[in-house]
């Protein structure tokens, strides 16, 4: 399965790294290609986003359930493709160094699958790395620009 971790160390607290982790209204804007989502209860949102794989681009749907919620220190997620046949998992956690520093490390599985899945899981294997890259820099970015606000 294609997969993606990217680990990153921020000085900033764990509670504000949860502040924001834990609210998808929060973290949703910040997937990369992110068009809209809604958040259908506590747990189970809707995701669009425009998705590259290769040369093609396609406006791609999915659903994400939460499947734990362990505060201060790890969310954990399933997706499912709702116009594509994709499914995965991920998850984000944190890990206090000290009062003021945090280890946060997002993690990302996908999968193609149907007829298409052995053409498209090649592609996955660069695009699910980077995107897990990427969702987590821009996540650190808005917690730097959140704790400089906050001082």
């Amino acid at each position: 399965m294609p997969s993606g971790t990217h680990k990153i160390e921020l000085y900033i607290p764990i509670n504000t790294i949860w502040e924001l982790v834990s609210d998808m209204d929060k973290w949703a804007p910040l997937v990369p290609g992110y068009i809209e989502h809604e958040i259908l209860n506590e747990r189970q949102s809707t995701w669009t986003f425009k998705g590259e794989v290769g040369i093609v681009q396609k406006k791609v749907s999915m659903q994400l359930n939460i499947t734990n919620w362990q505060k201060p220190t790890k969310v954990t997620f399933d997706l499912k493709g709702l116009n594509e046949n994709f499914s995965g998992s991920g998850y984000f956690e944190a890990e206090a160094l000290s009062n003021t520093k945090t280890k946060m490390t997002s993690n990302l599985d996908i999968k193609a699958a149907g007829m298409l899945g052995p053409m498209i899981n090649p592609f996955l294997k660069s695009f699910v790395p980077k995107t897990t890259t990427e969702l987590t820099d821009a996540i650190a970015n808005k917690l730097m620009k959140v704790e400089a606000f906050a001082k």
